[in-house]
């Protein structure tokens, strides 16, 4: 879609320039992520607004370096700079950076040395925390520059050339950490770069829908939905802008959760009057997954047949033209990061590798949108609240629950014994305090008592995280009566389970996973 404001974040390198990209869209201005070696041929054609430096990993001086194009420059719009981005202007426009005797990293003093529209509305301009996170540092500001911030060890902790509207921080005021953080970015969006907060989600909802009607026109669209969050807001968009023209496909790989099929996809065809065709295919992919019980072996089988099963339906729906997927802007992000591909961590099982015979256009309804931008245009469009903040499921399944191999047997075992964490979780008021929360099942029995008899049964091991992204995690310190009722309704009420674990391991090194 067009954007007639639109702030473009250069990235460096930074493994916080995601956050810019939200706060400022969480001010109500749209941005954009653009690697910083984009020819800036093509960030002149974006006609940006203003411009963000990220930070990087990198240090100025550091051989193979990214730099700053002249050209960029020569746009003459604002410019915010962040840590790296504040000495890469330094440098580059006439001013030296050197180490830092003393590297500063976590949470640091800073003190206005110049008022500046920047910091309108801080709390105490003498005295703010925000977070640091370098080992160099300007040593002299550039021709037409002056020091605006000091931190403790250094006096030039904030610059600003008032007439060509370029400012720069030492600190991340993208990070929560950073008091005010969120009240100086929108200064320079508001106050520096004088935009407008025009970027909302009912905003959205009506440029997508008319942007969909015209890129698809008479034609049909088919979409594999899940019931995930992406799926289902991609499909109700979809609806929306061209009703009965969308196909939606869902396939029951009897890797769900209880009841879920009912739950989620009945809800929608019910509600929406989406066009739903639901393909039961539990035996054929129980029947690949026997005797299998290595996690990579698991996820290839499942995608693989996914697709087999798609790719029928697809081609059995006359006219098809597109295919829709619910890509977020995250993943766009990664696609073209100044950093590279992220290392394959776990084979990817969505909709993505689809057989090259089906010569389909694609539609992303949500590839300009974050996570949380996707759960506001779900509640904007009227989806209940169990939709909209339903935890992530892995696109597996229970297969990665179910520690070695996938049997009817254990999952149903693991199924009665997740929806109870899933029930104390939402009726503790926990489900939307955590990212995630979950039953695992583990390839090992214990011996137990019960009554007067010994057992020897299934152990459940409780994974409950905290996140804000899932790249990190930690494990959720829940309250102890809270998991003293799942395990004794989980021991009590699932038959076949003597012992209930917790697992307090944080991502990194764990995953939130088990497999």
């Amino acid at each position: 879609m067009s954007h007639t404001q639109k702030v473009v974040i250069l990235d460096f390198g930074s493994q916080v320039t995601q956050l810019i990209a939200r706060r400022i869209r969480e001010s109500g201005v749209y941005s954009e992520v653009h690697p910083c070696n984009t020819d800036p041929a093509k960030i002149r054609a974006l006609n940006p607004s203003a411009l963000v430096l990220s930070g990087s990993p990198f240090g100025v001086r550091d051989e193979g370096a990214p730099g700053l194009p002249q050209a960029i420059l020569d746009l003459n719009l604002p410019i915010l700079g962040i840590c790296y981005g504040m000495q890469l202007l330094a440098h580059e426009l006439g001013g030296s950076v050197v180490a830092s005797s003393e590297r500063e990293y976590g949470r640091a003093t800073f003190s206005v040395t110049k008022d500046c529209p920047l910091w309108d509305g801080l709390a105490d301009p003498a005295k703010t925390t925000v977070w640091m996170s370098h080992g160099d540092r300007v040593e002299s500001l550039p021709p037409g520059f002056e020091s605006i911030g000091s931190s403790g060890s250094i006096p030039f902790a904030a610059m600003a050339d008032e007439g060509r509207k370029i400012y720069a921080l030492q600190f991340h005021p993208e990070v929560a950490h950073t008091e005010d953080g969120s009240l100086i970015l929108r200064n320079f969006l508001f106050k520096v770069a004088k935009l407008k907060p025009t970027w909302t989600m009912a905003s959205f909802v009506e440029e997508s829908v008319a942007a969909m009607r015209a890129q698809v026109g008479g034609g049909k669209v088919v979409l594999g939905l899940s019931g995930g969050i992406d799926s289902t807001v991609a499909a109700v968009l979809l609806n929306k802008a061209i009703g009965k023209n969308l196909s939606c496909i869902f396939v029951d790989n009897g890797l769900l959760r209880m009841h879920e099929r009912e739950e989620v996809i009945g809800f929608l065809a019910e509600h929406f009057d989406l066009n739903v065709k639901c393909v039961d295919a539990a035996d054929l992919f129980l029947s690949r997954l026997a005797g299998i019980t290595d996690p990579e072996e698991k996820r290839k089988i499942i995608g693989h047949t996914f697709i087999e099963i798609f790719d029928q339906e697809a081609q059995a729906i006359k006219g098809v033209e597109f295919l829709a997927q619910g890509t977020l802007y995250p993943d766009v992000i990664e696609s073209c990061s100044f950093r590279g591909p992220s290392a394959v961590i776990k084979s990817h099982h969505n909709v993505g590798g689809l057989p090259e015979t089906m010569k389909l256009k694609l539609v992303e309804p949500l590839r300009e949108l974050f996570k949380d931008e996707v759960r506001a245009v779900a509640a904007e469009m009227g989806l209940p609240e169990h939709i909209i903040w339903r935890q992530p499921f892995p696109g597996p399944g229970l297969s990665i629950r179910v520690i070695g191999e996938v049997t009817p047997e254990r999952l149903d075992i693991l199924r009665r014994a997740d929806k109870i964490v899933q029930h104390e979780l939402v009726a503790s008021g926990w489900y939307r305090k955590v990212w995630q929360g979950f039953a695992v099942l583990l390839p090992l029995k214990t011996v137990g008592v019960m009554g007067d008899d010994r057992t020897y049964e299934h152990v459940i091991a409780l994974r409950v995280v905290d996140s804000l992204d899932a790249m990190t995690a930690d494990w959720s310190r829940l309250p102890s009566e809270l998991l003293a009722s799942m395990s004794n309704r989980i021991i009590n009420e699932v038959k076949g389970v003597n012992r209930v674990v917790l697992d307090i391991s944080s991502k990194p090194p764990s995953t939130i996973e088990w497999e």
